[in-house]
């Protein structure tokens, strides 16, 4: 089978906003399965990788989450204000880096060992951005300061401790309603990582 870069002829690309990050339009030849070439154009919004994490506590059975306003969520008709495990982007940072940075920032918790379980793109019809995944342990000795995030860079962030289950429960009831943070809710849960006693 012919490899993907031998499929693809970038033709030309134009850059359409710089403001926040990155949006261009890139027209390329496509070489489909048929064996015919075929001129498409997509639009890619490039804001750099990112990295996330779901702190657990197998003793409690609760997890660490954050509240925040998010306007294009907003703007799609929710509220805006969304429940989000933490996570940001890696800034020429390592994920691992990062992640322990974001989540000290945002929980106000400081982590010992993080752990990478995987790495996902998110909307790869649009977005450039990868997110690398992990999980870690917590318990209230690791607590240095009350989070909240970077009041410098907008933010403004609820921190919320709840059991596991009714993180769950919030998944099904549409309360919760971010991709990644509903990736890291299964996988702690399908993986038994944290105790499961209903709340």
């Amino acid at each position: 089978m012919t490899a993907t870069k031998d499929r693809v002829r970038i033709v030309g690309t134009t850059l359409l906003s710089d403001d926040w990050y990155t949006l261009k339009k890139v027209t390329f030849d496509y070489l489909r399965r048929d064996g015919t070439w075929q001129r498409q154009n997509r639009e890619t919004y490039d804001r750099g990788n990112g990295a996330t994490i779901l702190l657990h506590s197998p003793r409690t059975g609760n997890v660490l989450l954050t509240r925040q306003f998010r306007m294009p969520a907003f703007v799609n008709g929710h509220d805006g204000m969304m429940i989000e495990a933490p996570g940001g982007l890696l800034d020429n940072a390592s994920p691992e880096e990062r992640i322990r940075l974001e989540v000290e920032e945002e929980t106000g918790y400081r982590v010992g060992q993080v752990r990478k379980i995987f790495e996902a793109y998110m909307s790869p019809g649009s977005v450039t951005e990868k997110l690398y995944f992990y999980v870690g342990e917590y318990d209230a000795s690791m607590r240095v300061n009350d989070g909240g995030g970077v009041e410098d860079e907008g933010e403004d962030l609820e921190v919320i401790e709840m059991p596991l289950q009714s993180a769950l429960r919030a998944i099904e009831a549409g309360e919760i309603v971010d991709g990644k943070t509903i990736m890291l809710l299964q996988y702690v849960a399908l993986r038994g990582l944290s105790s499961t006693r209903a709340a």
